[in-house]
């Protein structure tokens, strides 16, 4: 039976154990808020509405999480906090009863969507579907109380269960699925006599038996797929498993890593074939790596796209930000180069060492080899731009183009003062300040009179 999901996130937790000023759910795993990662995962389950559970930090935490596209986003707020099954009491009013509700928490991040999916086929529509794991050490969990027969009897918490119940190594995840309208009657059931005094949302699990309701488990056997954060230690953990999760899917796509443990992928990687990527790489945003591309050893690229044949050499920076960075077919990039937003390199483009482009279009076969600032600049086809050059493109007040037309060169140590225009096959001789339009095929220089001064003697300091 096929009914609309409806999607809680329970985010209103301090998290004490974080020993930080800002909210629990939005540290970041991956370059996403904890809870950003719980809100996607629900988006890729078609939800009618996720609905975000707040308390602690409550404005920080609404202003710091994003709905995906075409998945209603809202928030409810609990205030105080006085449990798990408070918590979900405070989004009851906002759950439409034709639906199945999937109550997932903000501090999980890595539950797969394909595992929810087990969960709500057990459910059904018609059940009260539990996701529950063996662990060696069940300590701090709720414990799946069974029947003989094996049928789901009640969730204990670790403070309210008898040292037999501790020994069972069955827990509960924190996630359940469950048709909204048995979960709304049986919220308002609850009570705080336990250890904790606190609602509990476990508990709707004997309401569920004393109503002749089923109650069924799946059971995996993943443990990072229901691991919460609630220390510094344990996000490190989920991220380095975050990770080596993606390296792995990575090298299945065909990718050379030379160190699966040596790579972080920050957003969205889209990788080409035999593509290579050395150690240390830090990968933000969405990259595309087109066929062939290689990636040098301690290397950031964020919000780029580095087409076919392209080197990306050691130690280089990239970051498109919103608008983007895109290099061309064959380029080669660093070492020790950065890129800005708006650098779009043409075929064959070289950028060197200590060498920045900023909003910059440089055409097909363009270079900058050394120590080099190219900004609000447009480079044409095999311009040659010599070591120790800059475009002076900002007043004071306002950014101004400077257009370099094809095969034109720059020599060492110039200022092109923006607005200029240097003519195609043009020549700056080194060290020009050029602050007028230079013909195209001419030699442009621009020093001042170099002076001599013969016999002149340093000063010398003075004694004290």
């Amino acid at each position: 039976m096929s009914r609309a999901l409806d999607v809680v996130v329970m985010a209103a937790g301090k998290g004490t154990r974080m020993k930080s000023r800002r909210p629990k759910v939005l540290h970041r795993l991956a370059g996403r808020a904890l809870a950003q990662h719980v809100i996607d995962c629900a988006a890729r389950l078609s939800a009618r509405s996720v609905v975000v559970i707040t308390g602690h930090g409550a404005a920080e935490v609404e202003a710091g999480l994003s709905a995906p596209t075409g998945t209603p986003l809202r928030f409810v707020r609990q205030e105080p906090q006085l449990g798990t099954g408070h918590a979900v009491q405070q989004a009851a009013p906002v759950l439409p009863d034709d639906g199945v509700t999937l109550v997932l928490s903000g501090d999980v991040p890595l539950t797969q969507a394909d595992t929810l999916q087990a969960l709500l086929q057990a459910c059904d529509g018609q059940r009260l579907a539990l996701l529950t794991l063996d662990l060696p050490d069940p300590t701090g969990y709720g414990r799946i109380v069974r029947t003989a027969s094996g049928e789901v009897q009640a969730i204990v918490e670790h403070k309210d269960a008898t040292e037999s119940q501790r020994a069972i190594g069955e827990i509960y995840s924190g996630i359940m699925a469950v048709p909204t309208r048995l979960l709304r009657g049986w919220l308002a059931r609850l009570d705080n006599r336990n250890a904790q005094a606190e609602y509990y949302l476990t508990d709707v699990v004997k309401f569920a038996v004393a109503d002749g309701l089923s109650v069924v488990a799946h059971r995996i056997d993943d443990a990072v797929q229901v691991a919460g954060v609630n220390s510094p230690q344990q996000l490190a953990e989920l991220e380095r498993a975050f990770q080596q999760r993606h390296a792995q899917a990575l090298m299945l796509q065909g990718v050379r890593l030379a160190d699966p443990a040596r790579i972080d992928v920050r957003g969205e990687l889209v990788c080409g074939q035999d593509v290579e990527i050395d150690i240390n790489c830090v990968f933000e945003g969405r990259v595309e790596l087109g066929e062939g591309v290689r990636i040098g050893a301690h290397c950031v690229v964020a919000n780029a796209r580095i087409e076919a044949g392209a080197v990306i050499h050691p130690f280089t920076h990239i970051d498109g930000e919103k608008a983007g960075v895109r290099v061309g077919e064959g380029a080669l990039v660093g070492p020790f180069a950065r890129l800005r937003p708006g650098a779009d390199l043409g075929r064959e483009v070289h950028i060197g060492n200590f060498v920045e482009v900023k909003n910059s279009t440089l055409a097909a076969g363009a270079k900058a080899n050394h120590l080099a600032y190219l900004g609000d600049a447009t480079v044409g086809e095999r311009v040659n731009y010599g070591a120790g050059s800059i475009t002076a493109n900002y007043d004071g007040a306002n950014k101004h183009r400077t257009v370099i037309e094809a095969d034109v060169h720059v020599g060492s140590n110039c200022v092109l003062v923006a607005p200029v225009t240097i003519g195609a096959g043009g020549t700056v001789g080194a060290g020009s300040t050029i602050t007028k339009d230079a013909p195209a095929g001419a030699l442009s220089v621009a020093r001042g009179k170099p002076v001599t001064i013969a016999g002149w003697q340093r000063p010398v300091k003075k004694k004290g």
